[in-house]
């Protein structure tokens, strides 16, 4: 479920989470309370970024753990 949610994210943190711009963080092995939080605060206003609170604030709770699992278990390399 994480990876068919992913594919909107693709476009700037890359097709397995690996940023290929400096710009956009990588997501990859990143810690999947990290990533919970992260996307929570984006999607309810709590971080502020247009770009992000566009693309998180139509996820789920359940959309957000999907997510999160899916990049937390990416490999990086």
């Amino acid at each position: 479920a994480g990876k068919a949610k992913a594919a909107p994210c693709a476009g700037c943190h890359g097709a397995n989470g690996v940023s290929s711009n400096p710009l956009w963080p990588s997501l990859a092995g990143q810690q999947k309370g990290y990533l919970v939080a992260t996307l929570k605060a984006y999607r309810d206003g709590v971080r502020k970024n247009d770009v992000m609170a566009g693309m998180a604030k139509g996820l789920s709770d359940a959309d957000v753990d999907a997510l999160a699992g899916f990049y937390s278990n990416a490999r990086s390399d």
